[in-house]
């Protein structure tokens, strides 16, 4: 518990401010690529800083059995996982979101489609390795429909991954002919996604949440001040906004840390504290399907 001599008073000075947020989009190890905390820890940090609950994100593997393990060794804070749809996991796999449901506990929530293996990411990269296609000549695939299928029959969360802003809205219309009852666009501002507002507020307009992210305003990933975010985020409206990190880098501060400074930087700039809690606490829960 390497974070416990750093920030034990932090802990105590900041708790309240953190008190019921959910951060749906937390990277930690175990994992492949280096990481700054490990889950378990970072369940500890994040319920002495009062948060309700994390969402475990592994761009390579399914977090919903690392989910089951964390809840039972930090009780008291909320945990979900999720899956990928990368080439690790076989892709478009209506068959891996499906045996996802049937981990114990169920705590396996969010369905990405892919993201670094993305036809739009290893576009944008300038790769040339295999990617995972989500649609052809502005179709979306018949096996992309078909997960989407499992997603609307398992209450699952559609997760636009590093899609294009295209794509994006394709996955999101047929996720809403499909009853989806919980969309989300994932960091739709940074690459390889760059919507632009008027792409935002047309997937907020078809019932997805369009989610902000701290790392997008920090170290080596960064892209915007956060200006620019505040400007974004009154366009499309509190009501449709999902706050998150996106950390877990090494050297970028642990995702509490980050949300506190993302939360007091949006303060800042005019944003009230029910703003805030809409979109820290309210719409995480309702996408996740909590109470």
């Amino acid at each position: 518990m390497k974070w416990v001599a750093g920030l034990a008073f932090a802990a105590v000075v900041q708790a309240q401010s953190l008190s019921g947020v959910i951060d749906i989009h937390v990277h930690s190890d175990p994992d492949s690529v280096p990481r700054s905390i490990d889950a378990i820890d970072l369940a500890r940090l994040a319920k002495s800083r009062g948060m309700r609950g994390l969402v475990l994100k592994n761009h390579y593997e399914s977090t919903a059995s690392l989910a089951y393990v964390v809840r039972k060794e930090v009780p008291g804070i909320e945990i979900f996982g999720g899956i990928d749809l990368n080439r690790t996991v076989g892709g478009i796999n209506p068959a891996a979101v499906e045996r996802m449901t049937m981990v114990k506990g169920g705590w396996g929530r969010l369905v990405w489609m892919p993201t670094f293996d993305a036809e739009n990411q290893v576009r944008y990269s300038k790769e040339n390795r295999p990617f995972v296609p989500v649609s052809r000549n502005g179709e979306l695939l018949p096996e992309v429909r078909e997960v989407i299928a499992v997603i609307a029959k398992h209450h699952l969360v559609l997760a636009t991954g590093h899609s294009s802003p295209a794509e994006g809205l394709l996955l999101i219309r047929e996720g809403r002919r499909q009853g989806v009852e919980h969309m989300v666009v994932t960091h739709a501002m940074l690459a390889p996604v760059r919507m632009s507002i008027s792409e935002m507020r047309e997937a907020a307009s078809l019932g997805a949440y369009i989610e902000f992210v701290y790392n997008g305003l920090v170290g080596p990933n960064k892209m915007f001040e956060l200006p620019e975010y505040a400007v974004a985020i009154r366009q499309v409206g509190p009501a449709s906004v999902i706050l998150s990190s996106d950390l877990g880098q090494p050297g970028n501060p642990l995702h509490p840390d980050g949300l506190e400074a993302f939360f007091a930087g949006l303060k800042r700039s005019s944003f009230t504290d029910s703003e805030l809690d809409r979109m820290t606490k309210t719409n995480p829960a309702r996408l996740l399907g909590l109470p």
